[in-house]
């Protein structure tokens, strides 16, 4: 056995880790603008080439935005997806059910979080920071894959809120303290959906082969391409975001390494750290050695 989860258990945590959005975003908070956000280890602007330090911290802002917005933008697709999974189980067990529902409202809760989050930031940063979607585009391309493949795609979400948190975030004494509370309190809950997609996945691979486990492997895969993609539209968008609020222009000779830099930065930001979390290989493996074998392989790149 590859998990000892359960929804009972699940639920019960669950209700004991809940917080209210005025508690964790009060109307009084203001975020710190001489501070970095996110933890070098995701951000990697430290290292971008060609910046001042002042830039990079400003980079480094502009990152924190586009994170927390795209958790948003990811929720808006996670939704719809757990309410769809626990409709035909609304006569069944009551723990499931409730679990799932319990889930589903703590998506809704984190997207109204954000979008909060994405006014307080714009009106403080002054100046636009543009992020992929919209997400009813992204959600209709993600939901159109074979369930698995989705399901997949949100165990690797989760696991990798979990990872963020804790290996870099947590003991992290130089971020601003309101942002690394909206991470804790979102990585309080997450822990718990991580646990439900797990159980989601095993649901959903019951009774398939190994080619239909292949199949969905494929789907995951595309849906990861198609965000690789948008991920380098991310990091130019990062790029001209920091342009406007420092009122400079980046050095046409080093602005594409810059916008490379900050691409592979992305990368690993969403997709390495999700495809190699021991948790979600775990499952790969429970699935199928040869899945996570092919998984393996493509993370590499996203180093």
């Amino acid at each position: 056995m590859y998990h000892e989860f359960n929804f009972k258990d699940v639920l019960t945590v669950s209700t004991r880790a809940a917080w209210q959005l005025e508690d964790v975003l009060p109307e009084s908070a203001r975020l710190d603008f001489g501070r970095k956000f996110l933890p070098e280890a995701l951000a990697r602007t430290d290292a971008a080439p060609a910046l001042t330090d002042e830039q990079r911290k400003i980079l480094n802002q502009i990152r924190g935005h586009e994170y927390l917005t795209i958790f948003g933008l990811v929720e808006e697709f996670i939704l719809p997806f757990v309410l769809d999974h626990a409709r035909p189980q609304l006569n069944g067990d009551d723990d499931r059910v409730r679990a799932l529902l319990n889930f589903a409202g703590e998506e809704a809760k984190h997207i109204h979080l954000f979008k909060l989050f994405h006014k307080r930031f714009t009106d403080a940063f002054g100046t636009r920071c543009d992020v992929i979607g919209p997400p009813e585009a992204v959600a209709a391309k993600v939901l159109g894959h074979d369930p698995l493949a989705v399901a997949l795609l949100i165990l690797h979400i989760e696991w990798m809120t979990q990872r963020h948190y804790v290996d870099s975030v947590r003991d992290d004494g130089d971020l601003d303290p309101l942002f690394k509370s909206l991470l804790k309190h979102h990585w309080m809950e997450e822990a718990q959906h991580a646990k439900l997609d797990t159980l989601m996945v095993a649901a959903l691979a019951e009774g398939r082969d190994e080619a239909g486990i292949q199949k969905a492997l494929d789907e995951y895969l595309e849906i990861g391409m198609f965000f690789d993609e948008a991920f380098k539209a991310q990091a130019d968008l990062n790029v001209k975001a920091l342009e406007t609020a420092t009122g400079t222009t980046i050095d046409p000779q080093v602005r594409p390494a810059l916008v490379e830099q900050q691409h592979q930065a992305i990368r690993w930001t969403y997709l390495g750290t999700g495809m190699t979390h021991p948790k979600f290989v775990g499952t790969l493996k429970a699935l199928s050695q040869k899945a996570a074998d092919r998984i393996a392989e493509v993370a590499s790149v996203f180093a």
